[in-house]
Order: structure tokens, then sequence, then C-alpha cells
């Protein structure tokens, strides 16, 4: 028996306060939806477009369950909740993304053993406690390679490239606090992708084009749509891989699969899955103006129950560009510029490496 859709009028509860939440909040208003913010930051840019908030810390289990009473369905905008905060909620509301799917997501190490267990290609991979596990891992793996920490790492933090030795493999692992890790083999790609998809709780699925994603000091500064040099048959088969893991996942909302566009020794181009980001996604953005449906309103859509919208491009191509610290400050000038869309996320200080806004260009005609 299917569970009821949940009707306009009622409440998401969001969980996480930053400009992903803001975007999910204006969504659901769109559609006569209400919003209640919880996190413990009270400056949090979400409060500013939210109905109610709640200022308490992700561990506060009172607080976790008075705010689940409050709504009528949960989510969030950022993975790194804990799973026991995630857990009291579900017991009480239903949550999307589930609880199974946040801690698959959570852990680098748990998320690569998921992927590669589906038969999709992955970067070879070895778990790393300490430096004799570095050192093994490396006698497998070769150089060069990534280690990451296997949880809380995000735009480049919690990870250091190994070129060509490790002289100090306890020296390296003390750089990362002696967390546990993983050690990646380099991936030579031509080019980083992503591809944003929503899978509702009938199995429901829809996914955008695949888009071309440029970072610069590991933090995305644009994204292109669609993706170019890829091949009908390549972006068919990342969106492909896409679906396989938000079926296995049971997934509800929107997810991120972010892939490298590799090319064999006969030429042909296909993709590797880096990793999986169970929410609402950077490189998503564009699809505001960019798609008939943003990703924001089919996240919305697809937590409610309803039936999922249009993935189409309005135009030839899209561009995005993030706004990172100071650039925010170009304001006036952009919105100067005919075809230009901005979007600000009314963060107070203007850091270096903060994600301040984005602006997204559409491209029309032939």
């Amino acid at each position: 028996m299917s569970t009821p859709p949940i009707a306009p009028g009622a409440t998401i509860g969001i969980i996480g306060g930053g400009q992903l939440g803001r975007m999910i909040a204006v969504a659901a208003a769109q559609y006569g939806l209400k919003a209640h913010i919880y996190c413990p930051d009270p400056d949090s840019p979400a409060f500013e477009v939210a109905g109610r908030r709640t200022v308490a810390a992700y561990d506060d289990a009172a607080a976790l369950q008075a705010f689940a009473d409050s709504v009528d369905v949960v989510t969030y905008e950022f993975e790194n909740i804990p799973r026991a905060a995630a857990e009291i909620l579900a017991a009480r509301r239903p949550l999307h993304p589930s609880a199974s799917a946040l801690a698959t997501t959570q852990d680098r190490l748990t998320e690569k053993s998921f992927v590669a267990g589906l038969g999709i290609p992955v970067a070879p991979f070895r778990a790393v406690d300490d430096a004799a596990g570095l050192k093994d891992a490396v006698e497998e793996i070769g150089l060069p390679a990534v280690l990451k920490t296997r949880r809380f790492g995000y735009d480049g933090k919690g990870q250091v490239m190994l070129r060509d030795a490790v002289p100090d493999p306890a020296a390296v692992m003390a750089s990362l606090r002696d967390q546990p890790c993983i050690l990646e083999g380099f991936v030579a790609f031509e080019a980083e992708v992503s591809v944003v998809a929503a899978r509702n709780a009938e199995g429901g699925f829809s996914a955008y084009d695949p888009c071309a994603n440029e970072h610069r000091h590991h933090i995305l500064a644009r994204t292109i749509v669609p993706a170019p040099g890829m091949t009908p048959e390549t972006a068919a088969e990342a969106m492909a891989i896409a679906r396989t893991i938000a079926d296995a996942l049971d997934y509800v909302g929107v997810l991120a699969v972010e892939m490298f566009l590799v090319r064999g020794p006969d030429g042909r181009a296909s993709v590797v899955v880096n990793e999986i980001a169970p929410r609402v996604h950077n490189s998503g953005h564009w699809t505001i103006e960019g798609a008939e449906t943003s990703q924001f309103a089919q996240h919305v859509r697809a937590i409610c129950g309803w039936p999922l919208g249009s993935p189409a491009l309005t135009g030839r191509s899209v561009e995005m560009l993030n706004l990172i610290g100071d650039q925010a400050g170009d304001w006036t000038r952009i919105l100067a510029e005919p075809g230009r869309h901005l979007h600000l996320y009314g963060k107070g200080e203007a850091r270096p490496g903060r994600k301040m806004g984005h602006v997204t260009r559409v491209t029309t005609g032939a």
C-alpha cells in the first residue's frame, strides 16, 4: 500500500541551514509548502526564507524529536549529520533520503565498496588505518594516488595527493589527524562530470543531462551543460549508472553522482564513478533557470511523493559560475549583463573559499 502524497500546506523539515537548505525552502514555498529549518548556527542563511527555525545541536535528541513532531517530512541539505540523529528523525517522520542511504554515502570506503559491488567502475582502492596500512596500500595500488579521510571531507579538505613516493607514512597520516582513510588510485581523466538525478518512493526516476565541472583550488568554479566531449552513448551510460545506484539505495530525493570521463586505448569514452552526494548538489544549480524543473523543485516533489518534473533543458546549453569569496562583490556588474541570472545566498562574511552565490546563463537559438 503506497503512502499518500504530502499535500500543499504541509511542512518540510530541513536539516542544515546553508544555501542548499535555503533553495529547497524557496522551491517548497512555490508549491505552497512550508519550511522548518534545523541548524545549530543562528546566522544560517536558510533561516531568512523559512517560516520556522530550530537552533540546536545535531546531537540534541530532545530538540530533534520536537522538530520532527512539528513537520510532515524531513530531509537534509548535507550528508554529515550523525546517524543517530537520522535514526531519531526517521522513527517519528518520513526521512528522505533514508538513514541507510545516508550511512552508505557518509563513509568513502563503504560507498566505494557499495558502488564496486554493483559492477560499476571505480578507481582501485584500499582501506588505510595507520602508517603501516598506508605503506601496504601504496605497494598494492601504486602511485600516483589520493589518500582521503573516510568521513567529513569536502572541497578538497581531508585529502592528500601522493605522487612519486611516500617519504614518511606516519607524517602523512598525522597530517590527516590519523583518521581512518582510504587510498584511491589516481584516474587519468579527460573531464570531471556529474549526473544530478531524482528518484521517488515508487521507483520513478529522472536525470538531468550530464554536466562538466571545472574546479579551482578543489572548489567547483564552473559547470557546463551538456558536458562537452560526451557522446550520447556515454551520456546515456552515465545516467544509467546513476539510476542503478539510486535503485540499489532505494533512494528518495535528488542525488548527484560525480564521475570521471576517461578514454580507453581503443579511443572509447566511458565513465568511472568518483563519489555520491546524497542531496541536491552545487553542480545542479544551473537547473533553476536551465531546466524545466529545478533540482530543488525536483527534490521537493520526490520527498513529498509527487510526480517528478521534466529535466529537459530550457535552452541549447547552460553555464553556471560559482561566486567564491569576494567575487560576489561584482553583483552590480553581473546584474548589468543581459542574460545573466544572479543568485546570492545571504551570507555575511565573504571569506576566501566560501561559496557566496552563483550566476547562470542559458544559451538559446541555433
